[in-house]
């Protein structure tokens, strides 16, 4: 069995993590942390939680990477590049990050998250944890950067375009996320009183964080620039990311060849589906889920393709790509306790 511990168990995606590990046939949760909740238990905090799973939050100690095989960090941004060289000195165990704290170099970090790195020596060390781009990197992978969750259903959104260098910039991606993305502490944009039935944007004009991380793997897909115009947006519901993609063809391209570049790309990628010809993705299809759904389309009079894709922001826009990639390093089929299909209505 695998040996495992979650630190930041309390929040959305630390939860999620231990909800599907809870179901892994292959791995033996020994401890969870929470710097608020400590001594209390998570079916406390979580009533979807059962008596069987239940477990004690704990303090975090950096001997929890001599005890345990992987490590979830499920922290805000800026707290994981603190403890990481401690983890890292005090044993063998794999680290999967779930903060943005290494997924950019270090003055891209800075320049974007508006804070300095205090641990940039490592972040070289880091994987990508996009699967779908970066499967064999992982394999050796001691700490990984798991992706965020707009890149996530952006990237696999656009990914084959890019890589068959037929589109040019702008990308112009506009993003409905679920309001779980914002995290357990409340703010005024996720109060209910404004978020319910409401649609709100924020951090429009090229300013949010995870633009950088779109760009720099897009364009290295491409081997060229690819820059992006990306508008995030707030909606009216729990979880999932619906993602509108669109880019300028550079030349006129029949849908049939635009299909037949996202199957062939995503046709030994299990947890990316593509939707026939004419079909689009739904939120519901998803949620839950670690699959990523991607329906495409050609806008003949600007000559112009359209991708739109929906994901679940807490699975695989975090804790399910998170355990996905436990998954490659730890040698076992990547689906392993990940096959769990959407609810619908």
């Amino acid at each position: 069995m695998i040996k495992s511990a979650i630190v930041g168990a309390s929040g959305y995606s630390g939860a999620e993590v231990f909800r599907i590990l809870s179901g892994h046939p292959n791995v033996e949760l020994t401890a969870i942390t929470s710097t608020t909740r400590q001594g209390s238990s998570i079916s406390e905090l979580y009533q979807n939680i059962t008596s069987s799973a239940d477990m004690v939050f704990s303090s975090y100690s950096a001997t929890l990477a001599a005890e345990n095989d992987v490590i979830f960090l499920a922290l805000p941004h800026g707290q994981a590049m603190e403890i990481v060289p401690d983890l890292m000195a005090a044993g063998d165990a794999k680290i999967i990050d779930l903060s943005g704290d290494f997924r950019l170099p270090g003055s891209v970090y800075e320049s974007w998250y508006k804070k300095p790195h205090s641990s940039p020596s490592i972040i070289d060390s880091a994987v990508y944890g996009l699967s779908e781009l970066n499967h064999g990197a992982l394999l050796k992978a001691r700490l990984v950067a798991n992706p965020g969750c707009y890149p996530t259903s952006i990237i696999l959104a656009i990914a084959p375009l890019s890589l068959a260098k037929v589109i040019s910039e702008p990308i112009v991606a506009t993003c409905l996320s679920g309001i779980s993305g914002a995290g357990r502490a409340a703010t005024d944009l996720t109060h209910y009183c404004r978020a319910e039935s409401n649609v709100s944007s924020y951090k429009v004009g090229g300013t949010h964080q995870h633009i950088p991380e779109i760009e720099q793997w897009l364009s290295g897909l491409a081997q060229e620039t690819l820059k992006i115009v990306f508008t995030p947006q707030l909606g009216p519901f729990t979880r999932g990311i619906y993602s509108n993609v669109a880019a300028p063809l550079k030349k006129e391209t029949s849908l049939k060849e635009i299909d037949e570049l996202y199957r062939a790309f995503y046709d030994d990628k299990p947890f990316v589906k593509v939707l026939d010809q004419g079909v689009f993705p739904e939120l519901k299809g998803v949620s839950g889920t670690n699959y990523c759904h991607v329906g495409v389309t050609i806008d003949k009079r600007t000559n112009t393709v359209i991708a739109i894709s929906a994901i679940d922001n807490l699975v695989k826009g975090a804790a399910g790509q998170a355990i996905q990639n436990m998954n490659i390093i730890f040698g076992l089929d990547e689906t392993t306790g990940l096959t769990t299909m959407g609810s619908m209505p």
